[in-house]
């Protein structure tokens, strides 16, 4: 049963097709492709963030954009009867991660990057890996800092330096700026804690459902929140302004979608997954150089990316050899 036909060479091609097949469905729906294509979203985040607020204030976009990205992932839930019937049953869930992965961790960003140089939030929000990889340890009884996740992780926040250095001059007046990066460690802690929350909750809502009913509280909560500190803003006609916004909407509903199906994954752990982020720099600064006529490419630049390479490797070095080891002892496709 299974067998080719003896002779039919078309059997054999059938065959050897399918598998061809299932191998490439399984490498793209991977946990390393998945966490790529989610870091590759992010890092446009960068270009529509500073492209919108140019027509608004910061916490009414983010309320507004991250509202519609949980409303784009409502119809792909399945019934909406059945979707808000289990929201109700777990609105603590959705409210907690809500507050942590959306309210708390993007109302402390917007505010702690108008007071810090670009260069130095780079550093911090780049550097999310290690307090994600602290939180699990401390927080997740499976997921403990290992010399290998370590050593990553260090090679990891040294290209993010690096890269940073490249691109922006380094200033420091203080004051302003210390707040700025206490506000911005915070806002990373927060999106940690949001990470751990997922995989704690693996047995509760389903991965898209959570994200779209947290998107919308966060988003929501921020808009709320933008009300006494920045007013109310309508008035804005401009294309490029809705242009942003459409895009990060869909992009933080896609991304976020990604994330919360790996988190919830069997075996996966928040210190390791966290690592895949020190792509979302290296896209940035690559996207930037195919975008931007004036940023061009420079070799501390790639240095910092070299490393960040070098991260990536140490950390998945074991699995590579493993995939390997499990590829030998896989017999060729042959007509029986």
């Amino acid at each position: 049963m299974g067998h080719c036909i003896p002779g039919n060479k078309f059997s054999l091609f059938a065959g050897e097709t399918s598998i061809t097949r299932f191998r490439m469905q399984s490498k793209l729906t991977s946990t390393s492709a998945l966490a790529i294509t989610a870091c590759l979203l992010w890092s446009t985040a960068f270009v529509g963030v500073k492209l919108g607020l140019q027509y608004t204030t910061p916490l009414q976009f983010g309320g507004i954009r991250f509202f519609l990205a949980g409303l784009y992932i409502l119809p792909f839930c399945g019934n909406i009867k059945n979707s808000f019937r289990l929201i109700r049953k777990n609105w603590k869930q959705v409210i907690r991660l809500g507050f942590f992965q959306t309210f708390l961790l993007y109302a402390l960003f917007y505010t702690g990057i108008s007071m810090v140089p670009a260069s130095l939030t780079a550093i911090i929000i780049g550097a999310s890996p290690l307090f994600s990889a602290i939180i699990a340890h401390i927080l997740l009884q499976d997921d403990r800092l290992n010399f290998r996740t370590m050593g990553s992780i260090t090679l990891g926040i040294t290209g993010v330096i690096i890269i940073a250095a490249s691109r922006d001059n380094f200033s420091w007046q203080e004051g302003k700026e210390f707040w700025g990066i206490l506000i911005l460690v915070v806002a990373n802690l927060a999106g940690s804690i949001g990470n751990v929350i997922v995989v704690k909750y693996r047995n509760g809502l389903p991965p898209i459902l959570l994200n779209s009913s947290q998107l919308m509280f966060g988003g929501i909560s921020l808009f709320i929140l933008s009300i006494p500190f920045e007013g109310l803003r309508f008035s804005t006609n401009e294309i490029p302004y809705y242009i942003s916004l459409g895009w990060l909407s869909m992009m933080s509903a896609v991304a976020f979608s990604i994330w919360f199906v790996l988190l919830m994954r069997p075996g996966i752990k928040v210190s390791v997954l966290n690592v895949w982020k020190f792509l979302i720099p290296v896209f940035g600064a690559a996207l930037s150089w195919i975008i931007l006529p004036d940023d061009k490419p420079e070799f501390i630049a790639i240095a910092g990316m070299v490393f960040i390479a070098l991260s990536l490797i140490v950390l998945n070095a074991h699995r590579f050899r493993k995939n390997h080891d499990i590829a030998e002892k896989i017999p060729p496709y042959h007509n029986n």
